[in-house]
């Protein structure tokens, strides 16, 4: 059984700074194989890609151009996860926030793709 769990969400002013943490677990679950993207889904709207790490070394990166220059994504393999710093922040980027991870993935926007996911981490910016 794969486990994805969120952590780090938060209430926080706008400009500020969060940083969220996906932990991955599972006995048969090798976490350097998986690329591991960050979704969002705000009130009432869609789920939107923001971010995306390459499996293994994550030398390759994607982000949305709504969080670009904004957030970072970065993976730490020896603890199976992944984090999303999150800086400057703005009160549209209120949401629940998932990570999801794809085996042997790239960055990629269809959920379809994505073999495991987390609950999902509020974050609310206010004004």
């Amino acid at each position: 059984q794969v486990q994805l769990v969120e952590s780090g969400g938060g209430l926080v002013q706008a400009g500020g700074s969060l940083r969220l943490s996906c932990a991955a677990s599972g006995r048969t679950f090798n976490f350097n194989d998986y690329g591991m993207g960050w979704f969002r889904q705000g009130p009432g709207k869609e789920r939107e890609f923001i971010s995306h790490i390459s499996w293994n070394s994550g030398a390759s990166t994607y982000y949305a151009d709504s969080v670009k220059g904004r957030f970072t994504i970065s993976r730490d393999n020896a603890k199976n996860t992944v984090y999303l710093q999150m800086n400057s922040l703005k009160p549209e980027d209120t949401a629940v926030y998932y990570c999801a991870a794809n085996r042997w993935g790239v960055a990629d926007p269809r959920t379809y793709v994505y073999d495991h996911w987390g609950q999902g981490t509020q974050v609310t910016v206010f004004s």
